[in-house]
């Protein structure tokens, strides 16, 4: 069986790092992006290569097409192929709209928007180059659907992320490519206690957050050949959040 290839961006830490670690055990080689913690990169890259699978780390800046071009051309220079690109890399910083300014709504968007585009597209042309039937997932958010504060350049950023899935998706159907978005809601990443947003849980209709490896389960599904009838969907995996019309449904 010939060797399968996943480039994950954003897997230093958190989300990216789970999804990963599953798709190592998957099966897959992977590509490592990272930005900023080298040291995490480098331990994501030793558990990979103890499943007796291959692995490089690459920093990039997801912001900086230069740097996102260099990363794929390295990741291919190694692994000779692209199977499967998970673009995860994102920030989502919160600022009322009365307040945001052009710095916060540009660095945002780059990262969250722009660097998600043109890596689809760099990994959507390498594997039209070689021949391979591969899947690209996007992390969306289920801000796409639902309303929080402090979150108007996020959540349409998102609603962008979801709605360009669908347009190439259609376009990348000739080309034996599917194109799935993953949008999580409230996820565990390891938040310390006493942080502010771990008061939301109670408030949930499932009442926890979701774990990181339960995102990176299904990640895993839409970008295996049972889900090979999917494509242009956004997947909603938010524990219920998004389905009272109020907070307080206490009629449950």
């Amino acid at each position: 069986m010939e060797k399968r290839v996943a480039l994950v961006t954003g897997a230093a830490k958190g989300i990216g790092n789970a999804i990963a670690r599953r798709l190592a055990r998957d099966g897959y080689d992977i590509c490592i992006n990272y930005h900023s913690r080298p040291e995490a990169a480098e331990e994501l890259l030793s558990y990979i290569k103890s499943l007796g699978r291959d692995a490089l780390a690459i920093k990039a800046d997801m912001a900086r097409l230069d740097e996102v071009r260099a990363m794929y051309d390295a990741c291919l220079d190694h692994f000779g192929r692209l199977d499967l690109c998970v673009n995860n890399a994102g920030i989502s910083s919160e600022v009322y709209f009365l307040d945001a300014s052009e710095e916060d709504f540009d660095h945002m968007t780059a990262i969250d928007w722009k660097g998600l585009y043109f890596s689809s597209q760099y990994a959507a042309k390498a594997m039209i180059e070689r021949g391979i039937h591969g899947v690209i997932v996007n992390i969306s958010s289920n801000q796409v659907e639902g309303c929080w504060p402090r979150a108007t350049i996020y959540g349409p950023t998102k609603a962008a992320v979801s709605k360009f899935t669908k347009n190439a998706a259609m376009e990348l159907i000739p080309h034996g490519i599917r194109m799935v978005a993953v949008a999580p809601g409230y996820t565990d990443v390891g938040w310390q206690a006493g942080d502010i947003r771990l008061e939301a849980a109670a408030r949930l209709p499932m009442k926890r957050f979701a774990t990181m490896d339960e995102v990176a389960s299904l990640v895993s599904y839409v970008a295996s050949d049972e889900a090979a009838y999917m494509t242009g969907n956004t997947v909603t995996m938010d524990g219920g959040a998004t389905l009272p019309v109020v907070p307080a449904n206490d009629f449950v």
